[in-house]
């Protein structure tokens, strides 16, 4: 049976969510990103938080809302700053936010391991760069490794294009990024999907994320954002 919860708004979707919580936040840039869960936590409150995420936000919208309301304490990601990353680089700037910049393979890697119950893994990536400084760095098969442990997320918020009423996931084009990944490495995974579809409505074939990694599901009409230029 699927634990999975199909729920009538985005509010009711992330209720609960405490303050300090880890949230794991679906989106390669401004792609895939669950704009409605984010506006819901936004609108819920909780503070302190420890996001993950590619991107440390795009323009004012999604990801960028949420750490210009100062709900967030911390930042994991690959790509901090680019043109349209002014909240984040403000914040940062200001000494108002931390940023543990994490490699983006590493980063998908060390949630698949969350998810995979992976104690920790050696990955030559840093080796040599800043990024070693405090881990234990290995040799192996005349090669240089660094231990990485995984990420795991208190709850994940991510978007996918189609669910079942069961949980059962498909997503479009660039939109998957994280997503997939994210949902086995959270404790409650959150899902905004823009048709809900009753079971053997999707193709068994191309479910991406089966339902018993997904929690709660609501619809929401998908939005599409592109922002110009940098302040």
């Amino acid at each position: 049976m699927s634990r999975a919860e199909i729920v009538q708004s985005a509010d009711a979707a992330v209720a609960g969510v405490e303050d300090g919580s880890t949230v794991l936040v679906g989106g390669f840039g401004l792609a895939g990103m669950p704009f409605d869960l984010i506006e819901a936590l936004i609108r819920q409150g909780a503070r302190d938080l420890t996001i993950v995420s590619n991107n440390a936000g795009n323009g004012d919208v999604g990801l960028a809302a949420l750490l210009a309301a100062g709900r967030v304490r911390k930042v994991l990601c690959s790509f901090p700053r680019q043109s349209d990353s002014w909240v984040f680089d403000g914040l940062y700037r200001e000494g108002r936010i931390e940023l543990e910049l994490v490699p983006q393979g590493n980063l998908a890697e060390r949630m698949r391991a969350a998810g995979a119950g992976i104690g920790a893994f050696y990955c030559p990536t840093g080796v040599g760069t800043p990024l070693a400084e405090g881990k234990e760095e290995r040799e192996i098969g005349g090669r240089r490794y660094l231990l990485e442990y995984p990420i795991k997320g208190d709850y994940a918020l991510i978007a996918a294009h189609r669910a079942d009423t069961l949980g059962n996931l498909t997503y479009r084009k660039t939109a998957r990024n994280f997503g997939p990944v994210m949902a086995t490495a959270a404790t409650t995974t959150v899902v905004q999907v823009d048709e809900v579809v009753e079971p053997g409505g999707l193709d068994p074939e191309a479910v991406v994320t089966p339902s018993i990694h997904v929690d709660r599901v609501v619809r929401a009409q998908a939005r599409r954002y592109t922002v110009q230029g940098a302040r």
